[in-house]
């Protein structure tokens, strides 16, 4: 298991803290039933507090809401019989106020943490270690969760954190294309980069619009994973190594500036947002677009009151010269729920964390009501408009764990809201069946090395991969820019990165 590094100023605060605040205990020992009373959440907050139950103090990450007057909160009350006064972080300065609230006088109890937060409160010794707890009052956190899950919430060898692992493993982006001048120009769907390079080049030289528009924060994916770059990371000969040192990348960076050399990629995708690229798409200026589902209803929509005739089509992803496609995804823990070692109250914020796990509970944080908030259709969850937008919008804020097999099938009703949304997602799954490809970091715990590196990193690659597609910035240079990547922490996350992958053969 990895080995904590002291962060030694947060040691200090929260030293103070927990010397204040001592290490608490207590608490109930009291299990929820296995079907507690299904009710209607009412307008008050103290109704469903049972008396042998302490109030519970949560700390929830930024929200544009305010927890009390939440549905899901007095419907979470209601079924596990704890009240809960919840406190959320601010949009600014989060990690700020985060240590400020663990290190006064004032006795919380629960914590919704990013994944920076909890390595860092956790190496600091203020969050208690989960083992026993879970063991005695979390019978449906067992049954919810996976043992791999816990895998990245476990440090020196001790759970320290719920993992809250979302909607698991679905595709976001994939290729489109406008059908009608496919149709026109009598050109196949490319199902490879020597069949997209002949349909960019035809469309360019035919139509004298953009072929191909991306974001530059999307140069990456359908195309990039014909040259073996999937995610941040992948497994060569035992080992992982971080896309940035993938002899593959240079490969995939020489293709891309050819496509920009030649007009057929738009020359302003260096500078691109996502709005702006859609926007060129759906004006009727580019005739290819990386579109992510969750754009989909506003992007066709637009594109068809434009262009009333206009069709699109979606480019399964593409295959490579083994003539094998692939697609890269994560599936990242999203969130760590953690109970402070200061909490009075340990057992019983165990005790309220299992208990909205219980099956129906769970369904009723997820997706409410069956016939107020859900209907079944073809077996499928379907939101019932507006009142599943009114009262559930904030739901996932809610969310301390989630049941792993059944939440992605309850998730799927927000993305039937609308039918060319719904579409698109279920046609870039079906499109991804067999042959994806998950980051192999999905189920590490924070490691130092890698939280304190990754994203200005992240952010040098990046930038720099942009520079060398546009020719800003020589190809031949990519191993000097290698070089700075690695001096400024590259080296140390790879390997810190390694240090955790061995322990898991």
């Amino acid at each position: 298991m990895i080995k904590m590094k002291k962060s030694a100023v947060l040691a200090g605060v929260l030293g103070l803290a927990l010397a204040i605040s001592g290490c608490g205990g207590g608490g109930t020992t009291d299990t929820p039933s296995a079907n507690p009373p299904a009710t209607t959440p009412s307008n008050n907050a103290s109704e469903g507090k049972t008396e042998d139950k302490p109030s519970l103090r949560m700390i929830m990450q930024y929200g544009l809401f305010d927890p009390k007057t939440e549905y899901v909160a007095k419907y979470i009350q209601e079924r596990t019989g704890y009240e809960v006064n919840y406190e959320l972080l601010p949009a600014e300065n989060a990690d700020e106020k985060l240590n400020l609230l663990v290190s006064s006088k004032e006795n919380y109890d629960i914590l919704k943490l990013n994944a920076a937060q909890f390595y860092n409160l956790a190496s600091a010794g203020a969050l208690e270690p989960l083992d026993e707890l879970i063991e005695s009052h979390g019978s449906y956190i067992k049954q919810s969760i996976k043992a791999e899950s816990f895998g990245s919430a476990t440090i020196d060898g001790k759970i320290f954190g719920i993992p809250e692992t979302g909607a698991g493993v679905s595709i976001g982006e994939e290729l489109v294309v406008r059908q009608d001048w496919l149709d026109e120009l009598d050109l196949a769907v490319p199902t490879n980069t020597d069949e997209l390079y002949t349909v960019l080049k035809t469309i360019k030289e035919k139509k004298n619009v953009i072929p191909l528009t991306l974001s530059k924060d999307s140069v990456y994916g359908d195309i990039a994973t014909t040259f073996g770059i999937f995610t941040d990371w992948k497994e060569v000969d035992g080992k992982i190594m971080h896309r940035a040192e993938l002899p593959e990348m240079k490969e995939f960076i020489k293709y891309m500036n050819k496509l920009y050399k030649e007009g057929l990629l738009d020359t302003e995708t260096p500078i691109n947002t996502a709005q702006k690229s859609i926007e060129k798409f759906s004006g009727g200026n580019a005739a290819m677009y990386k579109l992510a589902w969750w754009n989909a209803g506003t992007t066709i929509a637009a594109l068809q009151k434009n262009f009333p005739e206009a069709q699109t089509s979606i480019i399964p992803y593409l295959k490579d010269k083994d003539g094998k496609a692939a697609v890269g995804a994560k599936a990242n823990t999203t969130w760590y729920v953690a109970i402070l070692k200061s909490s009075k109250n340990k057992e019983a914020a165990m005790d309220f964390l299992n208990a909205k796990l219980e099956p129906e509970t769970f369904k009723g944080i997820a997706i409410g009501e069956e016939g107020v908030h859900y209907e079944m259709k073809d077996g499928k969850y379907y939101p019932i408009l507006p009142i599943f937008n009114d009262e559930l919008n904030n739901a996932s804020a809610f969310l301390t764990g989630v049941d792993e097999e059944k939440y992605p099938i309850y998730w799927q009703a927000r993305v039937r809201k609308e039918p060319v949304l719904q579409a698109h997602f279920e046609a870039f799954q079906k499109n991804a069946e067999g042959i994806i490809v998950v980051d192999p970091m999905s189920t590490a715990p924070p490691i130092e090395a890698v939280s304190k590196n990754l994203l200005k990193l992240t952010t040098l690659l990046d930038d720099n991969v942009l520079q060398f597609i546009s020719g800003a910035k020589p190809i031949d240079a990519y191993d000097q820019f290698l070089a700075q990547w690695r001096a400024e922490g590259g080296t140390d996350m790879v390997t810190a990165a390694n240090e955790w992958f061995q322990t898991t053969k």
